[in-house]
């Protein structure tokens, strides 16, 4: 099987929703799967229910919490995502960022792109004013109405 079929598969895979793929080509197969970082940490969220003394257990708990509490709202307008796929900040690998945070806009300029099947698709600011948080790290992969900006 062709090294380019595969690496496309492998950025189809990393674009959607799908977990494994397993494609046949006459005598060639080849077996994709994307590991879950939920099944690694399954088994340390069951160890608390071991601890025998209330105030141990309180005391594993607390990480836990103090760790989701440091969430912050989004105040502003948030420029969502109009598609599923990959997002890039940039034209190419050694072009700057489009908007970096602090960058005033204008309606209309371009913000980033998302990559949906092979074409890449601009994405426009809706409203003019100053970037205040970009949401989504440089190549990773984007959902429908996934938060990307918030412009205030």
């Amino acid at each position: 099987m062709d090294i380019r079929k595969i690496k496309k598969l492998i950025e189809l895979i990393e674009a959607s929703g799908v977990a494994e793929i397993e494609i046949h080509e006459g005598d060639d197969s080849v077996r994709i799967s994307r590991q879950s970082t939920v099944q690694v940490a399954a088994p340390v969220a069951a160890a608390p229910a071991a601890v025998a003394s209330p105030v141990a257990a309180a005391a594993s708990v607390a990480p836990t919490v103090a760790a989701e509490a440091p969430v912050e709202e989004i105040t502003g307008h948030v420029v969502n995502s109009p598609m599923v796929g990959t997002f890039y900040r940039a034209a190419s690998t050694n072009a700057s960022p489009f908007v970096v945070e602090g960058d005033t806009v204008a309606e209309g300029d371009v913000l980033c792109i998302i990559e949906a099947m092979k074409i890449f698709n601009q994405i426009n600011a809706d409203k003019s004013g100053v970037v205040r948080k970009v949401l989504v790290e440089n190549g990773s992969p984007v959902e429908y109405d996934q938060p990307l900006f918030v412009i205030e």
